[in-house]
């Protein structure tokens, strides 16, 4: 089919995302005979490519699988270009349709259809939407002076441009001490930066006692309950939170882990509901479909900024009552 022609047929649903979410709900919609295609703003699990590149999955690897297609791994928990290679041969497999580079400008409800637009000045029409968008793309800005400086980043993906510099790592959870752990073994001087008073809960148990021996043997600085209050070249501006003291920090680089939440400017202007602090979008919890009729929302940008909710694990699991449900009430004549 030509692009043409699959932007002007109607769809029965348009799943926004091709992340492992995304794939899942166009694996059940294939199941479900449904016409339908997925657009996705980047690569294929564009989130996935962008994870540090020797990362390691918590979860062993038969919860990341999709449509019951086993998912070989050398190790007891995948390595990200394992599941790089394991999302692709699911979608070749399936034959999903996917349509890659076409950012979603606007979706907009036309009588008992929507008209979705994507930054490539294509024009799909759609029974249903499904946004399946994550929220890796947004992240929670430090809301200091220079944080727009050219040596500050919220992501990371390899130590080798930080070798023998000073990095400050901000950030307790697991992208925090997976950084600072990694940089440290490539000799770079790593500072690590927490408003809280200890690690968080949720650090893998296989790095945990790793950090702390670092940390105690003072191999990585760390600065609980402190917070960044200014970054400058070359230097951070740092306040402890029980004193109130402040005092200047020498470092090279900063590397910002302080979480992601969705875009609520785009799920906003769809007519989704969101509450004002959390971001979670209205939505029935039995069939993810939001307060706007025929639009639903899957995987982890149901939580909002609470992200640590939904994973792979839970939200693959999302495709099956939504598809469902767009099945039984916006195309009763597709086949079961």
């Amino acid at each position: 089919m030509s692009q043409n022609a699959a932007s002007q047929a109607v769809l029965d649903t348009l799943i926004i995302g091709a992340g492992p979410t995304g794939l899942s709900c166009g694996i059940e919609a294939q199941r479900a005979g449904l016409r339908f295609l997925i657009v996705e703003k980047g690569a294929l699990v564009d989130s996935i490519r962008r994870f540090p590149t020797n990362m390691v999955f918590f979860s062993t690897a038969e919860n990341l699988e999709l449509g019951g297609i086993p998912f070989p791994s050398a190790h007891p928990r995948p390595t990200r270009q394992e599941a790089l290679q394991y999302y692709r041969r699911v979608c070749e497999y399936f034959r999903l349709p996917v349509r890659l580079y076409t950012p979603v400008t606007a979706v907009v409800r036309d009588g008992e259809l929507f008209r979705v637009h994507t930054a490539t000045g294509e024009e799909f029409h759609t029974r249903t939407v499904i946004v399946a968008t994550g929220y890796f793309d947004q992240p929670n800005p430090l809301g200091v002076p220079g944080e727009e400086l050219p040596h500050v980043t919220h992501y990371y993906t390899e130590p080798y441009g930080y070798v023998h510099t000073r990095v400050a790592v901000i950030g307790g959870r697991n992208s925090a001490v997976e950084t600072a752990l990694e940089l440290y073994r490539h000799n770079a001087r790593v500072f690590l930066i927490h408003r809280r008073a200890q690690l968080g809960e949720s650090v893998k148990y296989w790095l945990k006692p790793d950090i702390e021996n670092r940390i105690r043997r003072g191999e990585i600085h760390a600065f609980f309950e402190t917070v960044v209050e200014e970054i400058q070249p070359r230097r951070i501006r740092l306040r402890e939170l029980p004193t109130g003291r402040q005092f200047w920090l020498e470092v090279d680089f900063v590397i910002a882990h302080t979480g992601y939440r969705p875009n609520a400017e785009l799920l906003r202007s769809m007519g989704i509901r969101l509450d004002p602090h959390t971001l979670i979008p209205a939505y029935d919890p039995d069939t993810f479909e939001t307060n706007v009729p025929g639009l639903y929302v899957a995987g982890s940008v149901v939580c909002g900024c609470e992200t640590w909710n939904v994973f792979i694990e839970n939200g693959r699991a999302h495709a099956v009552p939504i598809i469902e449900d767009i099945r039984l009430r916006y195309c009763p004549a597709a086949a079961p």
